[in-house]
């Protein structure tokens, strides 16, 4: 760094010896929030703020309602790049989008107008991912679990916009994450730009002619930043683009791309650039017809009651779940679900359940949620607390069947009174487990 940066990097070195910002970005599900501490606004985005201090956000079930987002304040910059070259209507790849802080950014972008497919290749964090698109709540998500060889080779010429947030060395957490530090060595620099040009190759097939690839990650180096981007310009096809942004951000222009020092911005280190793929004559992308066989839809009049714009949305049975997702991408949507290994496909909606429907917890979290097609209940902070652990509520003579349960008038999940008892119906799975 001292190479690249000369008597600049003394000042980054000692920015990563001070303490992390903490910064959340706002979900429109609830106009305000109160935190016990000043905020002030992240310059490049209008939602994103930063918080004089950490609360415990565990303690708090606005968080578990995905009424916000703790979310590294430097990469939200994706939104000015969304803002900049991607129209909303667009059908968008987050390629490697766990844990969601990128995704639900762009999913809020897209609101009802896009389609944003999620993927993760490690299993493990593409369930977490699954949990954070559906808290967020805007359904226009598909949650995917491929490589992205797959990607190049079944979704060829189909995407608008991919964002590769690359996997990476990691220098731009040293500050936050002694993992980061000890792991770090110049052999695993030149392992993961090897491995970042490997993913995107492998991807670049699904990205249209004339469509936008936003390459970034949470390094400082050369060889993982400039350097790869300058790769995929010249030898996958493609033209570097500007980024617009004040000059009182701290934003660091590199040779190519934009950097984030943690001593020029209040945020962790980030970079990206901005690429777009050479026009050229090109089969548009065919949807085929889907190979599974439709089940008929049981109860469907049941769970579309319970829908704001019922109409919007399609519904796929799978067994006894019921998923419901965006009708304008419908066709697309199914052939997505027979071509690759989707974990979700716009949220949960309902399960059937001996002779009728019981609504799935990801209704609950969906903007599409019709509220008074059900009893709410709004509990105060102690219960609502005990409800996101999973434990048993008290009954105070609430009405009989299945219920809404709200906290601040934000809905965080089903509750089902079945007269003897109050049986709790949160995720076992995303329970908190500790205070």
């Amino acid at each position: 760094m001292r190479q690249e940066m000369g008597v600049e990097a003394e000042r980054l070195f000692r920015s990563l010896e001070t303490d992390s910002v903490t910064s959340i970005r706002l979900n429109d599900k609830k106009d305000i929030l109160d935190f016990p501490c000043d905020i002030d606004e992240v310059p490049w985005h209008e939602d994103g703020y930063y918080l004089s201090e950490r609360p415990q956000f565990t303690l708090d079930p606005l968080f578990h309602a995905g009424c916000y987002y703790v979310q590294e304040a430097s990469s939200m910059i994706i939104e000015r790049i969304l803002e900049q070259y991607v129209d909303k209507d667009s059908i968008v790849l987050d390629l490697c989008a766990a844990p969601g802080g990128k995704a639900t950014l762009i999913s809020q972008f897209l609101g009802k107008e896009g389609l944003l497919i999620a993927n993760e290749v490690v299993r493990q964090r593409v369930f977490i991912l699954s949990e954070n698109i559906q808290k967020w709540g805007n359904g226009n998500t598909i949650v995917t679990h491929n490589d992205a060889a797959t990607f190049g080779e079944k979704t060829r010429n189909l995407f608008d916009c991919m964002l590769v947030d690359a996997p990476c060395s990691g220098e731009g957490m040293f500050r936050k994450d002694e993992e980061a530090r000890s792991e770090w060595s110049m052999r695993s620099v030149q392992m993961c730009a090897e491995r970042q040009r490997k993913i995107l190759m492998d991807v670049w097939d699904a990205l249209k002619p004339g469509g936008i690839m936003i390459y970034s990650t949470c390094t400082f180096n050369n060889e993982e930043d400039d350097g790869n981007a300058q790769w995929i310009a010249e030898c996958l096809g493609g033209d570097i683009l500007p980024l617009s942004y004040e000059d009182d951000w701290g934003i660091e222009e590199g040779e190519v791309g934009y950097h984030f020092y943690p001593h020029k911005v209040k945020g962790e280190g980030f970079y990206v650039c901005i690429i777009r793929k050479h026009e050229e004559i090109f089969a548009p992308y065919k949807i085929k017809e889907p190979k599974h066989k439709i089940l008929p839809l049981e109860f469907e009049g049941t769970m579309r009651s319970w829908l704001i714009e019922p109409d919007d949305w399609a519904i796929r049975q799978s067994d006894r779940f019921m998923t419901a997702y965006p009708m304008k991408y419908k066709a697309l949507v199914d052939y997505l679900w027979d071509q690759l290994t989707c974990i979700c496909t716009g949220f949960g909606i309902g399960e059937i359940r001996g002779k009728g429907a019981s609504p799935q917890h990801a209704l609950s979290m969906s903007k599409a949620l019709k509220k008074d097609a059900f009893q709410n209940i709004e509990l105060n902070l102690a219960d609502a607390l005990s409800y996101l652990r999973t434990e048993a509520l008290p009954n105070h003579d609430w009405p009989f069947g299945t219920l809404l349960l709200t906290y601040q008038d934000v809905p965080i999940g089903f509750a089902k009174n079945v007269g003897n008892r109050l049986n709790n119906l949160y995720p076992n799975e995303w329970r908190i487990r500790k205070l």
